[in-house]
């Protein structure tokens, strides 16, 4: 048990991670400059799959007690973008990092405990 809560911590870190990089990197940009700039779509993209396969990976028990978490959402988002590549809409991806991303920041910030200080 304690191995699993160690894993799901790890999961929830890396999504949280690259949810914050995404918002640094493309939060309150506006839409046709994103749409302009083939490297900022690549890597938003590739943040947004990290952030699903990682959900993907969280166990069934965390995902079950956390229902304010969309996980089949993002963890469908991460299928389109690693499977179904032409079909990714950037007026989409755009739209999630300026309105769902902010969310799911506050809601995994609310489950990760605070990382130990240094003299601990």
């Amino acid at each position: 048990m304690v191995k699993k809560v160690k894993r799901d911590s790890a999961y929830l870190w890396d999504m949280l991670d690259a949810a914050k990089t995404a918002m640094e990197m493309a939060g309150g940009i506006p839409f046709p400059e994103y749409e302009r700039n083939r490297q900022l779509q690549l890597a938003v993209e590739r943040l947004v799959e990290i952030i699903g396969e990682t959900a993907r990976s969280v166990s069934k028990s965390l995902k079950d007690s956390h229902p304010e978490i969309p996980w089949e959402l993002i963890v469908a988002q991460r299928h389109v973008i690693a499977h179904d590549y032409g079909d990714i809409k950037q007026d989409k991806i755009w739209m999630l990092i300026q309105k769902h991303i902010p969310d799911l920041v506050t809601s995994l910030e609310k489950l990760i405990p605070p990382a130990p200080k240094n003299d601990e």
